[in-house]
């Protein structure tokens, strides 16, 4: 494989990886996002990958998470129905942040494959310039 297709293929991984991150960053950021019971909840945002023939990655679509979210009571909340509750997203905290790490892990990953291969092709340059 040549500099240039790793390079590709490592571009392909860092665009995939930064979307992924971006609705990583959406979902934690409304976890607490509260709705009124007649209103659907935040819908998380999943990112679905697809492989590409050349050995890269693509973005193939989202997915969203259940609009009906999870009933939470909360009497003094100002969107709480008559019986205290309020929708709120059925977003795992837990998941979203190991997700998160997985997603930074691969964007560096990526970075230092797009890194070496540079090098790689600059030292290949400096050996004709000798």
């Amino acid at each position: 494989m040549g500099a240039f297709e790793t390079l590709r293929i490592a571009n392909t991984a860092l665009g995939a990886h930064q979307v992924w991150l971006d609705a990583l960053a959406g979902n934690i950021a409304n976890a607490n996002t509260a709705k009124r019971t007649s209103e659907d909840a935040f819908q998380a945002t999943y990112v679905v990958f697809d492989s590409r023939s050349d050995g890269g990655v693509d973005v193939g679509g989202f997915a969203e998470g259940d609009p009906e979210g999870r009933m939470v009571s909360s009497p003094n909340s100002p969107l709480a129905d008559a019986d205290g509750y309020v929708r709120m997203p059925d977003i795992d905290m837990a998941a979203q942040m190991s997700q998160l790490v997985m997603a930074q892990r691969g964007y560096q990953a990526s970075v230092q494959v797009t890194k070496t291969a540079q090098d790689t092709y600059g030292a290949a340059l400096q050996i004709g310039a000798r």
